[in-house]
């Protein structure tokens, strides 16, 4: 490569808008991995994944909306909903993925700042809770799927086992008092499913 030369940038010829927008979304979790949410801006993440600043705010309004889209991409390529055949094998294998966040502390940061950040900024909040329901519906998703196929009663509140499964998560994620490990996921997922029977039984 030329001496000075930046990969990714422009040498000649016109990027396709599909690769300078996959390229501003990847840039924005790079940097605001690299250097926490507050110190990133629009105009940052323009220069470096070398778009035009009026470009990127043409697709998205405020850097809230960039970033939270970002993640929104990126968690669903790295999570796709499992249909492995059973409530139970989709939900450990949904929760075995969501874990697996531990093995890289920058994202686990990442994830706490992006929390915190939601609970200061309300310009954040708003794009901070549609991911978030974004992920609660694969989840939802799941269970109803789980219902259709009889594993669970259709008067299961699906909505607070949904609560549950990523309460468990959160709090380990944000208090850090107990570890939160991939090979925990099954005895987790059973400890859910069973409680959902058992009040069914009841």
């Amino acid at each position: 490569m030329p001496t000075g030369e930046t990969p990714g940038r422009r040498t000649g010829g016109r990027i396709r808008s599909q690769d300078a927008h996959d390229a501003v979304l990847a840039t924005a979790i790079e940097l605001v991995e690299e250097l926490g949410y507050q110190a990133v801006t629009m105009e940052r993440i323009a220069a470096r994944a070398d778009v035009a600043k009026s470009t990127v705010y043409r697709w998205w309004k405020s850097k809230p909306a960039l970033v939270m889209d970002a993640y929104r991409t990126a968690v669903e390529q790295r999570m796709p909903e499992p249909d492995t055949g059973s409530l139970a094998g989709d939900l450990t294998a949904f929760a075995i993925a969501l874990y697996g966040v531990t093995a890289h502390p920058v994202r686990v940061r990442t994830l706490r700042g992006l929390m915190a950040e939601a609970q200061l900024d309300p310009a954040f909040a708003e794009p901070f809770q549609e991911w978030v329901e974004s992920r609660r519906a694969v989840v939802l998703a799941l269970l109803a799927r789980g219902v259709r196929r009889g594993e669970l009663p259709a008067t299961a509140d699906l909505a607070a086992a949904t609560d549950h499964f990523f309460g468990l998560f959160w709090y380990r994620l944000l208090v850090g008092h107990a570890p939160l490990q991939p090979d925990q996921a099954p005895g987790h997922v059973d400890q859910l499913l069973h409680g959902l029977l058992a009040h069914h039984d009841r």
